[in-house]
């Protein structure tokens, strides 16, 4: 039922570790001060692959998609489908550049540790704006989709407020919310501001009027298996549509043309230098590469005309 084989591993985490890790944890809280780190892991490993179900489908039937979708959202913390608006039809027409509701240089194109921490914030309340605009025309245009979309709602916050009392249930509520907090509330919280500060991280002082040079890239092995090759984004860009699995081989193409401060190799490196080393020494922080993303020059840019369409899961545009 798969469309690539690759994703018996999406299936294990999903549908095997990170449930079975819940279940471990709520049979026995006393493992929780040494696994739950598991939990946080898995929540943002959701994150990820949400974002690769919505530009690949997982599943050869739209029935499998769907119920993954909802299965994800779960694990993920939040409706897969708000990928579309805020990510597929938006920031991936625009990348970066005026228009965009992810922008990362939003009031400033300074890059330090109060910005990117902050980021989460500030980008959350703009991309509310094309989610209600996805969901209006939907409601408008296709009653049946949005009454999917709207039931990824009621699917995640359901499903989070029963386990919720199921802790509460088993351990009373000091205990309860003490094991549902650290299996499944705080890790959702946690994949929702990495995700976003990941994305952050990957356009941060780059250029998106470069064909090579728009996005960043984390090339280190073990980043990119733990995060299904999140970190290869130069390509991700160039085909959205490319399954996750593919990455590799399309990058190494086209590595040499990316410039080489793009071209991380450590995503904690890069991180110490940024946000804990570059205060001190400025030369390890990051620099603009190339052409401002603010920088339009002659650029004809009608932001007000932009319109979100319908997506279905995978698309990778938005009309205009």
């Amino acid at each position: 039922m798969l469309r690539y084989s690759a994703d018996r591993r999406t299936l294990l985490w999903m549908l095997v570790l990170s449930p079975g890790l819940v279940a471990l944890q709520y049979a026995k809280p006393e493992l929780i001060p040494w696994i739950c780190w598991l939990s946080f892991y898995f929540a943002i490993s959701a994150s990820v692959i949400a974002h690769n179900h919505q530009h690949c489908p997982t599943f050869k039937t739209k029935s499998g998609n769907t119920f993954f979708s909802y299965w994800i959202s779960i694990i993920y913390g939040y409706p897969t489908f708000a990928w579309v608006p805020t990510h597929n039809l938006n920031h991936h027409k625009f990348v970066n550049k005026p228009g965009d509701a992810t922008i990362t240089w939003r009031f400033t194109n300074r890059h330090n540790y109060l910005i990117a921490s902050t980021y989460f914030f500030v980008s959350s309340w703009y991309q509310s704006g094309p989610i209600n605009e996805f969901l209006a025309r939907a409601r408008k245009k296709s009653p049946e989709k949005y009454r999917q979309y709207i039931s990824q709602y009621f699917v995640v916050y359901g499903a989070h407020a029963a386990m919720a009392a199921l802790a509460i249930y088993l351990y009373g509520w000091k205990e309860g919310f003490y094991v549902y907090g650290f299996t499944m509330g705080l890790p959702s919280i946690v994949a929702l501001w990495t995700v976003m500060t990941f994305n952050y991280d990957q356009h941060v002082h780059t250029d998106p009027w470069s064909k090579y040079n728009h996005s960043r890239n984390f090339e280190g092995a073990l980043t990119n298996f733990l995060l299904f090759n999140n970190g290869l984004h130069t390509v991700h860009h160039d085909n959205a549509g490319n399954h996750w699995s593919l990455l590799p081989a399309e990058h190494a193409k086209i590595r040499e043309n990316i410039h080489p401060e793009l071209r991380q190799q450590s995503l904690f490196w890069y991180w110490t230098k940024q946000y804990i080393l570059a205060p001190f020494a400025p030369s390890l922080g990051t620099k603009q590469i190339g052409r401002a993303p603010f920088d339009t020059e002659d650029e004809e840019l009608d932001i007000a005309t932009a319109e979100v369409g319908l997506g279905e899961t995978g698309t990778n545009v938005a009309r205009v």
